[in-house]
């Protein structure tokens, strides 16, 4: 279990306190929805959480296996839907160094695919993940 505090702060402004390190985060409502867009909304957070985790579980295993992931990088897009307004997709893309051996890529991308945040997102999110080894 791990505890996280909000505060409302009025506006569409919120306030979380991470409770095991007291790091702090604040969130905005989005512009298209009352907001001034001035954080991170709510829902931008899921694609950062989805594509931090992705390359999270993808550096705990590669170094694990002596591979250097450093540099790599991930682009997420969140496109919303209305009626009932939620994400309808997140698409994630990773770039990774061009030296990860060919044998182990697969492996790779099978963890990012199975990382908690993915695993945890409703079946009708359309969370396509594609993979470039150009860096």
């Amino acid at each position: 279990m791990l505890e996280m505090k909000t505060i409302y702060q009025g506006q569409k402004h919120c306030q979380v306190t991470h409770g095991p390190s007291g790091a702090v985060l604040e969130t905005d409502a989005p512009k298209d929805n009352h907001g001034l867009g001035a954080l991170f909304s709510p829902t931008d957070l899921m694609g950062a959480a989805l594509s931090t985790c992705a390359l999270t579980v993808m550096a705990i295993w590669a170094e694990q296996n002596g591979i250097d992931l450093n540099g790599a990088t991930a682009r997420v897009e969140k496109h919303m839907a209305t009626g009932p307004r939620r994400i309808s997709r997140l698409p994630l893309e990773i770039r990774l160094p061009r030296s990860v051996p060919a044998v182990h890529r697969a492996k790779l991308e099978e963890i990012a695919h199975s990382c908690p945040v993915k695993q945890s997102l409703r079946a009708d999110l359309d969370a396509s993940l594609s993979f470039v080894y150009d860096l």
